[in-house]
């Protein structure tokens, strides 16, 4: 789920689960709301801190930096708002890591994502 070159670690993209442990589906704009994606993409990033933990040996006080975020948020062709969806990301970083956890991101909207989840995040961090 990672690979390090240098002092990069990338994450491969992580989906959200709901507290019961089935993938978060559905689509924002038509049966999922800005908020519960905003929710789901707290998941995914609960999961991506797992998973960079693992690539830290287990301390995620190696942490340099959150470098990259990107967010894939399933959506109708109508709805704008997958920047606010990211955000349940990003504010999560933001209080675990402060200052080390601002980061460059994107968010696209995009017509499906594996197993019909709702988002799908992948991260790059640098590391000491």
């Amino acid at each position: 789920p990672f690979v390090q070159s240098g002092n990069l670690v990338f994450l491969s993209g992580h989906l959200p689960y709901k507290a019961d442990g089935k993938v978060w589906v559905g689509q924002l704009g038509d049966n999922v709301t800005t908020e519960e994606g905003k929710q789901a993409a707290r998941s995914c990033a609960i999961g991506l801190l797992g998973t960079l933990q693992a690539a830290c040996g287990g301390d995620l006080n190696r942490v340099k930096r959150i470098v990259k975020v990107l967010s894939l948020v399933n959506s109708t062709s109508s709805f704008t708002e997958q920047h606010l969806v990211t955000n349940g990301c990003s504010e999560l970083l933001g209080q675990i890591f402060g200052d080390k956890g601002k980061h460059a991101r994107s968010a696209f909207g995009v017509a499906q994502i594996p197993l019909g989840a709702c988002v799908e995040i992948e991260l790059i961090a640098e590391i000491e």
